[in-house]
């Protein structure tokens, strides 16, 4: 008899009990290798690819794409070999006790040093035991058992529920993922692919215009647009709805769940245990911009972008220097300010899976390139979606630039632990008086949220104060820094 195997939801860690699961790599019928990449998932703090500890024949994908299941739930089968000729039948959804025998010891799912039971890399060993939930539209489910003569069947579960209806005769391959016209899987990056389901467009239909035919969201734009779509707008940014409303519809439900509901959790907790105080200050930036300039030709920098942030960024860890207590945090069990003697760095990320505040770990004791380098994978890690819950934690102060959206300032909510968080405005071009006479001067507004437990008004002031003193004036952080 085939021995299939069925691969359950691992735990990911840091608390969290469900996953979405959000593009399959197989298909019914590939056949897989102990530790190839089956599925990509969402949790509420990051994208990760989930290897899969069997190898053999795929028998069934056991939960469709954009469903949230819970940790332990079944979501793939596995047919690992046919001991007597006989035809392979899937082993009972319940049937799980002799699966983690034969799984390889620190393989996913299998024993791990001190008792424990291997999960995905990087999230640390399972401490509790998940229990099942029954899945969901199992009566609708395809029969366990299928028919010997047709063992390739493009309709697998996955699919049947995802699309209401099948395509007409002269579409039969229907398969749980896109396809192109070769035989070959749609290119697009996870956020297009999220960005497009969430549009209810199929790849599949979607012609590519990237390289080698990588699809991107102005393609899927275009799609939905029509034959005679216009490309997206230039100037458009990274923030984006799940969805948008279509002919015929008053009203568009949009799921709160994964990053944006983790988000959505903290800021209430945040605005609502922390007492925020917000300052402003407007600051003549003419010479930091000037230093902008001759950094991007300079040959030091010639590999990375430089950009104003990068300089905000310096200064701001110049002025924690001088004023440590900016950088702390509150210990509510054991009612202390806890002052950090290291700065974590966040930088607030616009992506299409919402607002992620990722930190640049030990941010004060790098260099200007290194710090460039650093914002720089930051951000691109970010926008992909593959951020992972470890880059997020810990921060202790952090950065938001509303500017790139051409926003003059803000009182932004700080993150949740963290005792300020700095507002970046746009820089624009004005009438500036310099010595007596007006002239056109490149001119932004800062403005600083703080924790009024941890930071008086006399520590805030002092803070913005000396940021703006080096954005003015740049070589002063030779002599503070």
């Amino acid at each position: 008899m085939a021995r299939v195997k069925q691969f359950n939801l691992p735990d990911p860690g840091e608390g969290l009990v469900e996953a979405e699961i959000v593009t399959w790599k197989v298909k019914v019928g590939d056949t897989v290798k102990v530790n190839d990449i089956v599925v990509e998932i969402e949790t509420a703090k990051s994208l990760v690819e989930l290897p899969v500890p069997y190898a053999g024949t795929v028998t069934d994908l056991l939960v469709p794409e954009g469903e949230t299941v819970a940790v332990g739930t079944p979501i793939i089968a596995v047919d690992t070999g046919v001991d007597d000729g006989l035809p392979a039948a899937p082993a009972p959804a319940g049937a799980a006790g002799d699966e983690d025998e034969e799984i390889e010891d620190g393989k996913i799912g299998g024993a791990a040093p001190g008792g424990r039971v291997a999960v995905l890399v990087g999230y640390g060993p399972r401490m509790t035991e998940a229990k099942r939930r029954p899945r969901k539209g199992a009566a609708a489910a395809v029969p366990a058992v299928p028919a010997p003569t047709a063992p390739a069947a493009p309709t697998a579960p996955v699919h049947a529920a995802v699309t209401p209806a099948p395509a007409p005769a002269a579409a039969p391959a229907a398969a749980p993922v896109a396809a192109r016209a070769g035989g070959g899987r749609a290119l697009a990056k996870p956020p297009v692919r999220k960005y497009a389901k969430d549009h209810g467009v199929d790849l599949a239909d979607v012609a590519g215009s990237g390289e080698g035919g990588i699809i991107s969201r102005a393609d899927v734009d275009r799609h939905l647009a029509g034959p005679e779509g216009a490309p997206a707008p230039a100037g458009a940014t990274s923030y984006q709805a799940p969805a948008l409303a279509r002919p015929g519809e008053r009203e568009t439900r949009i799921p709160v769940k994964g990053v944006r509901k983790m988000t959505a959790q903290a800021m209430v907790a945040s605005a609502f245990t922390a007492p925020h105080v917000t300052e402003f200050i407007t600051v003549d930036v003419t010479r930091t911009m000037k230093l902008v300039e001759r950094l991007r030709t300079d040959r030091e920098f010639r590999d990375v972008k430089v950009s104003p942030l990068l300089v905000v960024a310096k200064a701001l860890l110049i002025a924690a220097r001088r004023n440590p207590g900016i950088n702390a945090t509150w210990d509510e069990a054991a009612q202390e300010i806890v002052v950090k003697n290291y700065v974590n760095l966040g930088i607030a990320a616009a992506t299409p899976r919402g607002l992620m505040v990722p930190n640049i770990k030990d941010a004060d004791a790098m260099s200007l390139r290194q710090l460039a380098d650093a914002m720089a994978a930051l951000v691109a890690t970010a926008r992909e979606g593959r951020t992972q819950p470890a880059e997020m934690a810990g921060g202790t102060i952090t950065i938001t630039n509303v500017g790139v959206f051409g926003v003059d300032n803000g009182t932004p909510i700080l993150n949740a632990g963290e005792a300020a968080i700095l507002c970046f405005g746009a820089v624009r071009q004005m009438p500036w008086v310099v010595k007596g006479k007006v002239k056109p001067r490149w001119v932004t507004s800062l403005s600083l949220s703080f924790d009024h437990r941890m930071v008086d008004g006399d520590l805030g002031s002092r803070f913005l104060a000396d940021l703006a003193a080096v954005l003015e004036d740049p070589s002063r952080a030779l002599v503070w820094g």
